[in-house]
C-alpha cells in the first residue's frame, strides 16, 4: 500500500460528521476524521484551516493502517498546524481596510472615489460598489474572478503556444480543493484564486497542467517534464502550501 500526505488546507468534506479520535499537541487538540474513498490509490493526510486532521482511506485500505499512518506523521501534522497559525486565515467577512492578496501582494480594500457611484480599489483592481458597507467579500471576489479570466486564460494559451502544445479549452472555475486540472480532451481548468498568487506561481500551475497534455499522470517522467519547463516549481509549491489558508483554500 502506498502512503502520501497533502499540505493544502481544505474545507471539511461532506460526510465527516464527528472525529473518531483526537490528537493532543502543546497548542491544543486536533480532531481526526477518517473517510473511505474507493477511488483513492493511497492514504492521504490533510490538515484543514480549522486545525482538524482528515485522512482518506484508499480501496483495500483499513482504519487500523490509517491510524498507524497518522501516528507516523504526527510531526508533519504539528508543522502544518503551526503554519496555519503563522500565516493566519482570511477573515470570512471583508470590509474596508481588509487586506486581500492580488498577484502576490497584500492590498487593503479602500475607497478610491466616494461617488456617486462609490468606487473601491484593491491593488490593481477597481470596482463600482453600489453597496459598500458591510461584507464586501462577494463583490471583490466577483471582480477578482473576472480578473482571473482576463489574465489566466490568455497566459495559458501563450505558454501552450510557446511549448508547442494545443489546448482544447481553458476555463477559470471556483475550485475548493485544487489549483488546476487537465482533462483527457485537453481542457485546462484553473482556480480563479491563482490571480491572487505571484505571477510565477500561477505560471507553475499552468505549466503543470500543460505538461499533463504530454503525460497524463504524476510519474517520474511527468515531473521531469515539469522541471524542464519550470525549474523553480518546488519553490512555487512551497509558496502555495504556506499561503493556502490566506487564500481561503
Amino acid at each position: 500500500m502506498v502512503f502520501d500526505q497533502m499540505a493544502f488546507f481544505f474545507d471539511e468534506p461532506a460526510g465527516a460528521v464527528r472525529p473518531e479520535e483526537v490528537l493532543s499537541f502543546a497548542d491544543g487538540e486536533a480532531p481526526v476524521f477518517y473517510r473511505e474513498n474507493p477511488r483513492a490509490r493511497r492514504y492521504l493526510l490533510s490538515v484543514h484551516r480549522d486545525g482538524t486532521v482528515h485522512v482518506t482511506i484508499p480501496r483495500r485500505g483499513s482504519r487500523k493502517q490509517a491510524k498507524i499512518f497518522v501516528l507516523e506523521k504526527l510531526r508533519w501534522v504539528e508543522r502544518q498546524r503551526r503554519k496555519i497559525q503563522a500565516v493566519g486565515i482570511m477573515p470570512q467577512e471583508w470590509v474596508l481596510g481588509t487586506e486581500v492578496m492580488v498577484r502576490g501582494g497584500l492590498h487593503r480594500i479602500s475607497v478610491r472615489n466616494e461617488g456617486p457611484p462609490v468606487r473601491l480599489q484593491v491593488g490593481p483592481v477597481e470596482l463600482d460598489a453600489p453597496r459598500w458597507q458591510g461584507n464586501l467579500r462577494p463583490l471583490v471576489e466577483e471582480h477578482l474572478h473576472g480578473l482571473a479570466r482576463r489574465v489566466l486564460i490568455p497566459r495559458t494559451l501563450e505558454l501552450a503556444e510557446g511549448h508547442g502544445l494545443k489546448v482544447g479549452r481553458v476555463t477559470v472555475r471556483d475550485q475548493s480543493t485544487r489549483w488546476g486540472s487537465c482533462s483527457a480532451k485537453g481542457t485546462i481548468s484553473l482556480n480563479w484564486r491563482l490571480v491572487q498568487t505571484p505571477p510565477d506561481v500561477a505560471d507553475y500551475i499552468i505549466l503543470h497542467e500543460l505538461m499533463h497534455l504530454r503525460e497524463m499522470n504524476h510519474s517520474r517522467r511527468f515531473w521531469f517534464l515539469v522541471e524542464q519547463v519550470c525549474p523553480g516549481y518546488r519553490e512555487a509549491e512551497r509558496w502555495l502550501k504556506e499561503n493556502a489558508a490566506r487564500l481561503g483554500m
